[in-house]
């Protein structure tokens, strides 16, 4: 009598993750993206600036703090250093004094005083327009390097900021555990036309009417077609301008 085989033992399948995709179709996202062109044709960002220095500079300082507090902040700073050359003139204890009620003023002085250095050494005091030069600067991460390519040289990126990357998961637009993640989903999914003024109104849609703690949905525009567990109203709210 033959011997029964061996079993083989089994074999655990490790579970399939399934990506995370959009919940709209390309025809859901391109209106939702033509109700925000009509809303804002020309949408602005918050930070004041008057070169792209000085725009390099107020982003790298909006980290863990609001754009009016670094406006109110900068317009000193400014005022007296608006080049590279003048930064490093003006020194870390000088830049110091003028964005001492920001967050982590100190060490952004330091980093301020670094990239006008790296600017001044590497670039000849010019602000690059590539986000791999933006990112080597001291204190600059992918976020800011988007932020400067898009509203000063006018690319079409997405800097992904706390509401940008609440929007993307909290609508099921573009979910994501990262940044980085949202990001490459957002730019896989709006349409070309869109893209250059897109990262500005997801901000300001997420700081005005998709808020964090209560969303106000009887105001937005595109609550029709919004897929969040979170909504709290299903009529579709009539065309509105929010505060600019």
């Amino acid at each position: 009598m033959a011997e029964p085989k061996p079993q083989k033992a089994a074999v655990r399948k490790k579970p399939v993750r399934r990506a995370l995709r959009s919940a709209y179709s390309p025809a859901e996202i391109h209106e939702i993206f033509r109700r925000f062109s009509v809303q804002r044709p020309e949408p602005k960002g918050e930070l004041e600036s008057v070169n792209a220095f000085t725009l390099l500079v107020a982003v790298v300082l909006s980290a863990q703090a609001t754009d009016a507090g670094v406006n109110k902040a900068t317009r000193g700073l400014f005022a007296a250093a608006d080049t590279p050359q003048k930064m490093l003139a003006l020194g870390e204890e000088g830049a110091a004094k003028h964005i001492r009620t920001i967050g982590l003023w100190r060490n952004k002085a330091k980093n301020v005083i670094a990239l006008s250095q790296a600017l001044v050494r590497d670039h000849d005091g010019e602000v690059p327009d590539s986000r791999e030069a933006l990112q080597a600067l001291p204190g600059v991460g992918r976020k800011t390097a988007n932020v400067v390519l898009n509203i000063h040289f006018g690319q079409p990126t997405m800097a992904v900021d706390t509401h940008i990357f609440r929007i993307g998961n909290r609508l099921k637009l573009a979910p994501g555990k990262t940044p980085d993640e949202v990001e490459r989903r957002l730019v896989a999914i709006i349409p070309p036309q869109y893209m250059r003024h897109a990262h500005h109104w997801l901000i300001l849609h997420g700081r005005y009417v998709c808020k964090a703690r209560k969303p106000e949905c009887d105001r937005c525009i595109i609550a029709d077609i919004c897929k969040s567990p979170e909504k709290w109203c299903d009529v579709p709210a009539p065309l509105v301008e929010l505060p600019q």
